[in-house]
């Protein structure tokens, strides 16, 4: 029988072990399932023979919480969880959320904010000597100079903040695997593709091709510098051409390791085959709502190349797409089909983007120097495949495992590179959505689309047009559920009044809409702190105050009635101003 990796001493003890060789220590309820981050770092750490526990959500008022399985003889890894604990926390107008879903019951308050920092030092006190590796996305999206919309202002690196080891940035199984392979033989830990290590300017030994990025008092003094981070940022993010980067901070360097390479599909069925019980540990009691909404779910693919503005997974998946094995991702659904609680619908056969399954760039060496940010903006690359004929018979065969009688796609698509395929277009509305397809044009007006890296309005109307023709071929009611991002950095209210009128027309007013929310080190983000557009620099009208935000969410779901005050000559007031060179109010990071 599977069993769980350690929770407590007692736990230990049956396994016969007095020690472990890695702590992990985690801001998430502990379910063993390969969608949840610490279950994937510590299996595949055990699968190398090493003696793996975690402490799932500890009382962080306690340091003694941490240390009921006692020191680790390697390194402890910390991770906030799934999520950074201050998107868990706090909504876009930084007002506390009522729930998380990564504790039983949703009961909120379980984890810190700024969890990684919190956990770290309170291992410092308790685990003295104890290398600390930091993890996750909370960490990966902090490992230089950053925006924090909670603070509202400029943060060092969480390296410098902590005083930790070493940070991993990305998915992490390679790093943590060569982690533990140093400490175990007393090595030194530099150099680490996919890691992030700080020491004093005096210990510095330049490489040649090293990249130097604005220091963090830079950065301080001149707020558009957060533009050219970001700029070498991402020519920098390709694993096989990146350099090294390297940046300032007082009497301090971090130095960031080129990205690691993504796993091969092989490595990639391997880590998602091992031995997870895909529940959560016998101690819950209650229901962990991540887990409902996912536990019939398999992830098929990873990366993304979007290269959205907004979007942190560019930043910490990467861009290029990992794809497994049709063979893996079915025996994962006879797993899940086997199990007595299922109820016969597979809900995702997905990942960060589901119908990019099986596409990516079609020319090795083009790819391992290609320093694009995105795949897919302005257009689709010449090299990236968009023939879906893999993802459909994924689909198709899925559906063929004994007890499956539906497979959905729940976790998104994109609908420029649909396009490219009327056979999957076709596949879309006649088998594998529930009545509703989640799409994300994000929002209706060129200007802000330009600025959010995504697809023109010309081509939502397309794809609308064609998945009504062929919903009505199919004879299924379908339709369109869109996502849209409102008080993006550039937009106005009279923009959110014309892409409510577009929606009205297309028929898909959304059942929720996004405040944008300035996430650590992504292009919109910088552009959010700056007051500036990406990449010409030119001053953007920037939405900062709550109220102005929810004006604009009001106004995509109930229409000029539901938002108060508002100036139907607000897109002409925009317009005058731009041609003086004035685009709204400065704000004082300008």
């Amino acid at each position: 029988m599977r069993k769980p990796l350690p929770m407590t001493a007692g736990e230990m003890r049956e396994r016969g072990w007095d020690q472990l060789d890695v702590l992990i220590v985690t801001g998430d309820a502990y379910v063993d399932h390969p969608s949840f981050g610490a279950a994937i770092i510590g299996r595949v750490l055990e699968s190398k023979g090493h003696r793996v526990g975690i402490v799932a959500q500890p009382d962080w008022k306690n340091p003694e919480s941490f240390a009921v399985m006692g020191k680790p003889r390697l390194f402890v890894g910390v991770t906030s969880g799934n999520m950074d604990s201050m998107v868990n926390h706090y909504t876009s107008n930084n007002r506390l959320r009522s729930d998380d879903a990564y504790t039983p019951d949703g009961v909120p308050g379980k984890r810190p904010d700024r969890a990684v920092l919190k956990y770290t030092n309170c291992l410092q006190r308790v685990m003295k000597g104890v290398p600390v590796v930091l993890g996750g996305i909370e960490a990966s999206l902090r490992r230089i100079t950053h925006y924090d919309f909670w603070s509202d202002r400029l943060k060092k690196s969480i390296l410098l903040d902590t005083k930790a080891s070493i940070l991993v940035y990305g998915m992490g199984e390679r790093q943590v695997v060569e982690i533990a392979r140093r400490l175990d033989s007393g090595e030194t830990l530099e150099g680490i593709p996919g890691t992030a290590t700080a020491i004093h300017r005096g210990k510095y030994q330049p490489e040649e091709g090293d990249v130097t990025l604005p220091s963090h008092e830079d950065l301080n003094s001149n707020p558009v510098e957060m533009l050219e981070l970001s700029k070498l940022l991402e020519a920098n993010q390709n694993p096989w051409c990146g350099a090294r980067l390297i940046q300032h901070a007082d009497s301090r360097i971090v130095i960031v390791e080129p990205p690691a390479e993504p796993l091969s599909p092989e490595e990639m069925d391997a880590v998602y085959e091992l031995p997870y019980t895909r529940l959560p540990h016998s101690s819950y009691r209650g229901e962990i709502p991540a887990l409902t909404m996912i536990k019939d779910s398999i992830t098929v693919v990873r990366g993304c190349g979007g290269g959205c503005s907004f979007c942190a997974i560019g930043l910490h998946q990467g861009k290029f797409i990992t794809s497994r094995s049709k063979g893996s991702v079915l025996r994962e659904a006879g797993k899940i089909s086997s199990s007595s609680a299922f109820r016969g619908t597979i809900s995702d056969l997905g990942g960060p983007t589901a119908n990019l399954y099986g596409l990516g760039c079609d020319d090795p060496e083009q790819m391992k120097k290609c320093r694009r940010p995105s795949c897919l903006y302005p257009e689709i690359c010449s090299h990236f495949r968009t023939d879906h004929s893999s993802y459909i018979d994924l689909l198709t065969k899925t559906g063929e495992v004994p007890a499956v009688k539906n497979v959905f796609i729940s976790s998104g698509i994109r609908h420029d590179v649909a396009l490219r395929d009327p056979n999957f277009m076709a596949r879309l509305t006649s088998k594998n959505i529930s009545g509703h397809l989640r799409i994300a044009p994000e929002h209706t007006h060129d200007r802000i689309l330009a600025l959010m890296r995504k697809p023109t309005r010309e081509v939502w109307e397309r794809f609308a047009a064609e998945f009504k023709k062929n919903a009505e071929r199919s004879g299924r009611k379908q339709y369109i559920v869109p996502y849209i991002i409102a008080a993006f950095p550039g937009s106005t209210i009279g923009d959110m009044q014309a892409a409510r009128s577009f929606l009205e027309t297309q028929g898909a007013i959304p059942r929720q809409v996004q405040i944008f929310l300035p996430t650590p080190m992504t292009v919109a983000t910088a552009m959010y702190f700056c007051g500036r557009s990406y990449p010409d620099g030119e001053p953007l009208r920037i939405p900062r105050k709550p109220s102005d935000k929810q004006q604009q969410k009001d106004m995509i779901l109930y229409g000029i009635k539901g938002v108060k005050n508002y100036d139907r000559n607000d897109a002409v007031n925009r317009n005058v101003n731009r041609r003086k060179g004035f685009s709204g109010k400065p704000s004082r990071h300008q």
